[in-house]
């Protein structure tokens, strides 16, 4: 993954404090600062009813943005408070909004409904298994049959967000995208907020820019002949990404936040992040363009 010492720290505790943890009981990871009055605001409802749920397999996790700023970053944290619902390694729920106690327990409860948390856990295995076999194959490039795996394991957990976000991306990857997106409009609206199936979104929104070769053929030279034409470099950009020209896409990108970091209300920026969601976070290819983005915008 290219991580530098200090990072490969940050991953360790974050797994040994979190992903351990999380792959019997339900982990509610809170990220916050000390300097965060909304932060100190909802502490105390987060304490009160995890220590309520605390015999139903229920844990609080708290991580300081400002001492763990890489693992934020991997969450892509932009404000504060941010809290999500970890199980079994994986972010299932986005528990920002629910700011009382009765809005924290009516999805506490939902999701200890829809999850094998506790006794119930030796359920998980053959799903986690199926899982993690459609990712290995989808990783090698079959598709199709990454897509009739994810299937059938929507089939026996219709509410298990890495199925669903596996399906997605499968089937955007096979040029599926009608199909790929009755699956995404077909999942539990609970889902929308987990973090994989945001990115399996993207990755379908993306997929809406595809053009066919003539076309691209058509912005590429737009884009080469007019470099000061930001909509002509954006339009490139979008279907150059579709069409798996994935460094083209973000070099293109890259030369636009150079130029004007602030056009259209930073679309360039937008665009290559929604790109980082939707390919992974922890992709080598993401882990690089991240530091070529960065130098642009910090020297």
């Amino acid at each position: 993954m290219g991580l530098n010492l200090e990072e490969q720290k940050a991953v360790d505790r974050f797994r040994k404090d979190i992903v351990e943890p999380s792959m019997t009981s339900l982990v509610v990871l809170d990220f916050w600062a000390e300097w965060c009055g909304p932060c100190k605001a909802l502490a105390p409802v987060l304490e009160k009813v995890c220590g309520e749920y605390a015999d139903k397999g229920v844990l609080l996790a708290k991580i300081n943005v400002d001492e763990e700023q890489f693992i934020a970053a991997q969450f892509q944290v932009r404000s504060i408070p941010t809290v999500y619902a970890m199980f079994q390694g994986q972010p299932v729920a986005d528990l920002t909004n629910a700011r009382t106690e009765s809005q924290l327990r009516e999805i506490l409860d939902r999701l200890l409904t829809q999850l094998p948390v506790g006794g119930a856990a030796e359920a998980a295995p053959q799903v986690a298994q199926f899982i993690e076999m459609g990712e290995q194959i989808l990783a090698e490039g079959d598709s199709e049959r990454a897509a009739g795996i994810f299937a059938q394991v929507v089939d026996m957990a219709p509410d298990n967000a890495a199925a669903r976000a596996g399906l997605i991306r499968s089937l955007v990857a096979a040029g599926r995208t009608e199909e790929a997106r009755a699956a995404a409009e077909g999942s539990d609206e609970a889902l929308s907020g987990d973090p994989a199936v945001k990115a399996a979104l993207s990755a379908l929104e993306l997929a809406g820019d595809k053009v066919d070769d003539s076309e691209l053929q058509a912005l590429r030279a737009a884009a080469t002949e007019r470099p000061a034409d930001m909509d002509a470099q954006l339009a490139f950009a979008e279907a150059a990404y579709a069409a798996g020209e994935r460094d083209q896409a973000a070099d293109t990108l890259l030369a636009m936040i150079q130029h004007d970091r602030e056009w259209n209300d930073g679309a360039a920026r937008g665009r290559l992040l929604k790109i980082f969601e939707a390919v992974g976070l922890e992709d080598p290819w993401v882990v690089a363009t991240r530091r070529k983005l960065s130098r642009v915008l910090f020297g």
